[in-house]
């Protein structure tokens, strides 16, 4: 196996960086710092970072199939038309509660942005407790609510044969597994397939490689762990300078390299002299995986 390499690459640091999803045709990655209120796109070729700022607190950001981006910002799903960095609301959700914010999101394999809400927190991790729903944002620009009583709703994923779907709601300190139509994009069946250690913290945003292993981020455990879905054990552990690991995607290259987003918010100034690259983007090299591309939103 190949020595694995963890590199700061992008250096601007985020308050909450998050939702990193790697650009193939321009060779790029964009990706949100939520409370810092922007998207972002950074190209490694020139080490040049854009951005656009959002109203409200943004928790992810997906590919557009007819170009552009669509963001989960507050309570709304929006349209990110990059080239004239403008913002359009395609739907406001009427139902959430004034204090909820969308959280972490991903397309599925036809299409669909399934993206989570969650309470807006006081302090890093301190919150009004089973306030998330999760909802899907179709094509047709209809939404559909899944479930409620959420605590933080993050990591989302599809396995390789797009038959399960992988959900992480932090606070449960687990991966759940439910059964997938791909047809349809309803989920049903919920179990747990992976238990976080003490050590492990709080499990955040998550990745697939072709391999079929889940890649957990985990906040204030200043790792990823890779995972076996099918077995529930942990097969991998690589270790950050930074404690808030928020999430990760592959990218690079024939998607051999791990982007990995961080988090300097709540650290006091002890905490940052001991990690000062909490908030930076870190790739990972030498794994010896890859990951699959990432889908588009098709509405």
């Amino acid at each position: 196996m190949s020595s694995i390499k963890v590199e700061c690459v992008v250096k601007e640091k985020c308050e909450i960086g998050e939702s990193p999803v790697w650009e193939e045709k321009d060779g790029t990655l964009i990706y949100v710092d939520i409370t810092g209120q922007r998207v972002s796109r950074w190209n490694p070729a020139t080490n040049k970072i854009q951005s656009l700022r959002t109203e409200k607190y943004v928790g992810s950001v997906v590919p557009r199939k007819s170009g552009g981006y669509v963001i989960a910002e507050g309570t709304r799903f929006a349209s990110v038309d990059w080239e004239r960095q403008k913002i359009t609301t395609i739907v406001n959700m009427e139902g959430e509660k004034s204090n909820n914010r969308f959280n972490d999101g991903k397309v599925d394999p036809a299409g669909r942005f399934f993206a989570g809400t969650m309470a807006i927190e006081v302090r890093p991790g301190e919150l009004e407790r089973k306030q998330g729903s999760l909802y899907t944002l179709y094509p047709n620009h209809t939404v559909v609510k899944h479930f409620d009583q959420v605590d933080i709703s993050n990591g989302l994923e599809w396995s390789l044969d797009h038959r399960t779907f992988y959900y992480i709601d932090s606070l449960a300190y687990t991966v759940d597994a439910f059964d997938y139509d791909l047809s349809t994009g309803s989920i049903s069946n919920r179990r747990v397939v992976y238990k976080m250690e003490k050590e492990e913290a709080i499990p955040d945003g998550m990745c697939i490689d072709t391999e079929g292993k889940l890649w957990v981020a985990c906040y204030n455990g200043g790792r990823v762990l890779r995972i076996d879905p099918q077995t529930g054990t942990r097969l991998q552990t690589v270790k950050f300078p930074a404690e808030k690991i928020t999430s990760c995607c592959f990218g690079g290259k024939d998607y051999s390299d791990l982007y990995v987003t961080s988090s300097w918010k709540g650290l006091d100034d002890a905490a940052m002299a001991k990690q000062p690259q909490a908030g930076c983007i870190f790739k990972v090299t030498g794994l010896g995986v890859k990951g699959i591309p990432p889908y588009s939103f098709a509405g």
